[in-house]
């Protein structure tokens, strides 16, 4: 054994002892009776005993070994029994699942066999090892909460995609999805499970009985007299639906919730384990037992503060621990039983991870004293046990558990060149660190204690029974007070004890984007920066592909831990740099998309392919941005896009294979990441019906192309990223409309850019989904305020319904117990007021970039899509699932944010540098979206008045040049509320028939723009070409849309009169209506026009005029026609009263006809 890093080698047979008291002081060689007694006192016996010191052998370091070797054989003659086969089991002694024969469907099976994915409608594996006697244990660890049953089954079990383990003879199974135990046949049983639940199974073969427990928790015996004897063994065994995934513990690492008198399948290393715990214990008494030199004796040490200091006996007797200790330490068992154990117990006396050095003693001596593949090893497994162990703990109360773990984690990144290895190698490749930010919502909260610590519970009453906001609120009670408040204080005392784990998670960021690193090598930042990237690249080119994605309920956690990173560092360096900006003002500067300094994949830019900007724009990138593109990357970029089209094209058959099959080209080459408990690679695809494909014949190369101008993500370094003198790195090709003072550090601003990338990928989809809680919460108050009306209503002599209402309101009331304490978790970790800052900060970074790409000209081009996404989807969260919580209106710079929004969308809906027609329709969307509200409608009419100007004059564009529709309603709800019979929420004809269906969600409450009207009125009176081309689209479009509505309902009518009593199409009922309510709001476009500037009509000096208006009489003419003809076929169809034809009837469009003939009327008087 030799000991690397200290510069000296120290042989094990020619150590050199002093027995001179003068050169031990000056040395620290100490001399031969204090070490032999330095000796004794580290390496003792088994039962802790020392012989008397004139009966014990003389210890030195020549025999020290020897002596280790004996102490290590004490007692493993007996200990090795134990690892003999097992009476009662069959099969190898290491417990896999077997992915050559004991499957049945598409799986995905991680590289240590222990992980497994559902890839088919149902697919099912069993393990390797089977048992017929005896009492048998092993754990699922549960990634996803979905269709799953698991438990037992024998060899003769055949299943198929239908049936699984639970469905056929000899097979038993416990389904927490449906809660649920199969065997053959099925009834309730357990208790529902949740991602990060662990389920035990139990078989005892000698009473003949299986039992399940949940995080530790007995369910009960499920089976009892299951089949014994004669060739009855039994497998663990799984079925599991597509996306679902799970990993096995047979006992290859220690059991989280062992139950005593049972086994698990796999033995644990009993030998190895006994040599461990000595070794341990030989670490322990080397760290609390220290030498005085100086007075020739041994003292004990506080070992909290150990130092290892450089003395020479200390180094050479740790040097022959680690000598038996370090091939030990890349077991996983014995890196999960006894290092982390022992890593924990040191945080457990409490203060500060930073009280703690001794762990950072530690891990300089095992990157001292042990080769560099075993710390390697040790410390992948050791943070892989930490993540496990997170990841897998139940919630509790004071989440104790999770926070000890994220100490020990952060204690270990606390050390710079573990730190460094870890990141390079281990998270983000393997472990995926992302988890580690993420705090699970309990299912039952009962569990996790929310009962306790939230004893009252409280929901608001402020909604009617169509679910609408009542803005005329009754003042709550003094009871209903009391509750509220006492609810608000537990939901404060939860978020106290959450801010805990949080704040430990970004102290992790924190380490993670140290760019001060000691050592030598790239700083912590950079590796991070680099693999982040990385990760952002996986989850956007295989957004099909969901094993391979980060679940988005860990993107919304880690989103918002590493925004307060970010801006701690961002901020930081505003105080060493007074000229840079704070993060309050923070940006993604334009040069950043079009420079090649950071890869944006493969993702859209606003003018299109990078490519094809690249060709377009590169003479105004020379000009502005001073950066000059070589054309023979031009010409390589060209011959590119071929080979990739020539691909495409020959492999298009590839491209349609079902889901399964696509999942070998990409999910083979990159791991099944947190969809797979064990966080391996997943690189065995099982599939019962395409074997072949286990070898595609070429691999998808998409993800290794290098882009010209662009550095792989892998290769880029310090001054890549943050530039050194002359090289301004990701800052290179400033345009001259940026100022020149810098932002902040280059490499913040790419994990600005991330982050920003990050919201678009999942966030917001995440943020929309959880408002589902709050939704429940709302139906299950309305059950029970009606139920309570009922009640109050009962006769008293109809007790039978009494009763029934009575049970009714218990069960409502203890559903809203329940989703009230889970709303509780979830407003704290989701929606909380920390949070809605993190996202209207970011909203307000997205409209800062927009606004200085937008300077740049035409370079806006290179700006990816996603920004303008990110900018009106934080807006629409901010508005739509905040506010329920906390009011948009207090956030700071409200009203400005508002309006330079509102700018945006005003300026680029019709934007020529953006050519996505996606991006385009959701520009306009948003638009829409703005001018329904009176809040953001004020927004609108307070941008310039050019752009407001311009805005419509875009809105009055001739219908045939774009998507027509948006833009007509858009115009429609800047008049609604103007015109003749238009003021209604609801629709009048249903408000007898049909009361409940009478608010429908497009019919808000009207707020005209008079402001924009007029600007309307301006337009088309000034422009004389204007006027005719909006108005001959208007009525091309209304001519279609009523003669495709009238065509629609005459095919619905014909269907009505058949015998056989065909049902009608939804969606052709669907689009009969769209047609209908297009028809109703190009003729209120035309009142809006005939009211607002009536001359273009009436006007004869206007040679468009007549033209005009003879068009208009006539189609007119038509609808009145077709809508008010005595038992005509649109009053065989109103009168059906068919489910989605709900708004078709004469009052919407009779209303319209009349508003646009009673103007014509007035005004042909007023001129006349």
């Amino acid at each position: 054994m030799t000991s690397r890093g200290a510069g000296t080698a120290f042989s094990r047979k020619n150590y050199r002892l002093s027995t001179e008291p003068e050169k031990s002081k000056v040395t620290g060689i100490v001399n031969s009776r204090l070490l032999n007694d330095y000796l004794h006192r580290v390496f003792t016996s088994a039962d802790g005993n020392q012989p008397a010191a004139a009966y014990r052998k003389h210890l030195t370091f020549q025999n020290l070994q020897e002596h280790l070797e004996r102490l290590l054989a004490e007692e493993n003659g007996s200990e090795d029994s134990r690892d003999q086969v097992a009476e009662g089991r069959l099969g190898p002694s290491t417990v896999v699942l077997d992915h050559t024969s004991g499957f049945e469907g598409l799986l995905l099976v991680d590289d240590d066999l222990l992980g497994v994915i559902g890839h088919s409608n149902f697919g099912s594996i069993r393990a390797t090892t089977c048992v017929y006697k005896g009492k048998w244990i092993y754990e699922v660890l549960i990634s996803s909460q979905g269709l799953m049953q698991i438990g037992w089954c024998t060899l003769n079990c055949r299943f198929n995609q239908e049936e699984g383990v639970g469905d056929t003879p000899d097979s038993y199974a416990y389904d927490g999805n449906r809660v649920r135990k199969w065997n053959v046949t099925t009834t309730n049983y357990g208790k529902s499970w949740a991602a990060g639940d662990i389920v035990s199974c139990l078989i005892d073969l000698d009473e003949g009985t299986i039992a399940f427990c949940l995080n530790g928790i007995s369910l009960g015996t499920a089976f009892d007299n299951i089949t014994r004897g004669a060739g009855m063994a039994y497998f663990p065994a799984i079925s599991l639906s597509f996306k679902e995934s799970v990993a096995f513990n047979f006992g290859s690492r220690p059991l989280r919730y062992p139950l005593e008198g049972y086994r698990p399948l796999q033995d644990p290393p009993v030998a190895d384990l006994v040599k461990a715990r000595k070794l341990l214990g030989y670490l322990k008494n080397v760290i609390h037992i220290g030498i005085d030199v100086t007075e020739g004796k041994l003292v004990e040490k506080d070992t909290s503060m150990w130092q290892l200091q450089g003395e020479p006996t200390v180094l050479i007797t740790l040097a022959h621990i680690f000598n038996y200790f370090s091939p030990l330490m890349c077991k996983v068992y014995l890196v999960e039983d006894v290092l982390m154990t022992f890593l924990l117990s040191i945080l457990e006396r409490g203060g500060a991870v930073e009280a703690h050095p001794l762990i950072q003693q530690l891990l300089d001596l095992m990157w001292l004293l042990m080769e560099e593949y075993e710390v390697h090893e040790c410390l992948k497994q050791l943070l892989m046990s930490l993540l496990r162990a997170y990841r897998f703990s139940p919630i509790i109360p004071d989440l104790g558990l999770q926070i000890h773990y994220l100490r020990l984690t952060i204690a270990v990144l606390k050390h710079e060149k573990s730190r460094k290895y870890l990141l390079s190698n281990v998270l983000f490749d393997v472990l995926r660190s992302v988890v580690f930010f993420y705090i699970k919502s309990p299912l039952r909260v009962e569990e996790a204690g929310l009962q306790e610590l939230i004893p009252t519970t409280w929901w608001p009453n402020r909604f009617t029974k169509e679910g609408k906001e009542n803005k005329e609120v009754k003042e709550e009670s003094a009871e209903e007070r009391l509750r509220r408040r006492a609810y608000e204080r537990g939901c404060q005392r939860l978020k106290k004890r959450i801010e805990v784990v949080e704040s430990l998670q970004v102290q992790i960021l924190k380490l993670l984007l140290n760019n001060k690193d000691r050592g030598g090598g790239e700083a912590s930042r950079y590796i991070f920066l680099n693999k982040f990237r990385k990760f952002l690249q996986e989850n956007a080119s295989n957004r099909g592909n969901l094993a391979v994605l980060c679940p988005p309920e860990y993107m919304v956690c880690f989103l918002h831990r590493l925004i307060a990173a970010l801006r701690y560092f961002w901020d930081g360096h505003k105080a060493k740099t007074p000229v840079s900006l704070s993060s309050e003002e923070a940006y993604v500067p334009p040069q950043l998309f079009y420079n090649g300094k950071v890869d944006y994949f493969d993702l859209q830019r606003l003018g299109g392919l990078l490519s094809h900007l690249k060709k377009t724009l590169k003479d105004d990138l020379a000009a502005k941005a001073n950066i000059v593109i070589d054309p023979a990357e031009l010409q390589a970029v060209t011959m590119d896009d071929l080979d990739e089209d020539e691909e495409s094209a020959t492999s298009a058959a590839q491209s349609q294979r079902p889901s399964a099959a696509l999942a070998i080209g990409g999910a083979l080459a990159r791991p099944a990441w947190l969809s797979s408990p064990t966080l391996g690679r997943a690189n065995r695809f099982l599939s019962t019906a395409a074997v072949s494909l286990m070898n595609p014949r070429r691999p998808l190369g998409t993800l290794e192309k290098i882009k010209v101008l662009t550095l792989r993500v892998e290769q880029r370094t310090r001054e890549d990223i943050e530039g050194t003198h002359g090289n301004e790195g990701l800052s290179l090709g400033r345009p001259p409309e940026e100022p020149e003072l810098p932002i902040t550090e280059n490499s913040l601003l790419e994990v600005l850019d991330g982050i920003v990338m990050m919201y678009n990928l999942s966030v917001h989809q995440q943020l929309g989904k959880m408002v589902g809680v709050s939704d429940d919460v709302n139906e299950y108050a309305m059950a029970l305020k009606d139920t309570e009306e009922k009640i109050s209503r009962c006769p008293k002599k109809r007790r039978d319904i009494h009763e029934e209402l009575l049970k009714s309101q218990k069960v409502f009331s203890e559903k809203l117990n329940h989703l009230s304490r889970r709303l509780a978790w979830i407003n704290v970790t989701i929606y909380s007021k920390e949070k809605m800052l993190d996202i209207y900060w970011l909203l307000r970074v997205c409209i800062r970039t927009i606004e200085h790409g937008d300077r740049t000209g035409s370079l806006f081009a290179f700006m990816p899509e996603f920004y303008l996404s990110v900018a009106m989807n934080s807006y629409s969260a901010l508005k739509n699932y905040f506010s329920p919580v906390n009011s948009m209106e207090e956030l700071p710079g409200y009203e400005e944010t508002l309006m330079r929004l509102a700018a945006i969308l005003a300026k680029h809906f019709a934007d020529s540098r953006i050519v996505g027609t996606d991006i385009r329709d959701s520009l306009m969307q948003a638009l829409a979206s703005y001018v329904c509200y009176p809040h953001s409608l004020s927004a609108v009419e307070r941008i310039p008045e050019e752009q407001r100007i311009s805005m419509m004059k875009n809105l009055l564009a001739p219908y045939e040049q774009r998507p027509w529709a948006q833009t007509n309603w858009i115009l429609v709800r800047l008049w609604r509320g103007c015109g003749f019979g238009y003021r209604y929420t609801r629709l009048p004809h249903l408000l007898k028939t049909k009361p409940e269906d009478a608010s429908l969600p497009s019919l808000q409450k009207p707020c005209p723009s008079t402001l924009l009207q007029q600007h309307m009125a301006d337009l088309l009176r000034r422009d004389r070409d204007l006027a005719p081309s909006f108005l001959n689209s208007v009525l091309n479009q209304l001519n279609w849309a009523f003669s495709e509505f009238i065509g629609m309902i005459q095919e619905i009518q014909q269907a009505a009169e058949r015998l056989e009593r065909n049902f009608v199409d939804s969606r052709q009922l669907k689009v009969c209506a769209t047609c209908f309510d297009l028809s109703v709001s190009l003729l209120r476009v035309l009142e809006m026009t005939v009211t607002l500037a009536p001359e273009i009509f009436l006007d004869w000096n206007r040679p468009s005029s007549e033209l005009l208006l003879r068009r208009l009489a006539q189609l007119l003419n038509q609808v009145l026609n077709r809508v008010t003809a005595e038992r005509n076929l649109f009053d065989r169809v109103v009168n059906l009263r068919l489910p989605g034809l709900e708004s078709v009837d004469h009052y919407p469009i009779l209303v319209a006809v009349t508003g646009i003939l009673v103007r014509l009327l007035v005004d042909t008087d007023v001129q006349g």
